[in-house]
């Protein structure tokens, strides 16, 4: 993942289900993931959104 921008939607390789993320995350990382995505961890904001 790039450090600068963050990934609004993850299909499941499995179901092909795609997610997105939950109110007030940024992306699908900070929602699902076990640690929050880069930009976040280095606080600062994400060039893909505006979280």
């Amino acid at each position: 993942m790039p450090t600068d921008a963050c990934q609004f939607f993850h299909e499941c390789e499995a179901c092909k289900a795609v997610l997105r993320p939950m109110a007030g995350d940024c992306c699908v990382f900070c929602s699902y993931g076990s640690v929050k995505c880069p930009p976040v961890q280095m606080q600062r904001r994400c060039s893909s959104c505006s979280a």
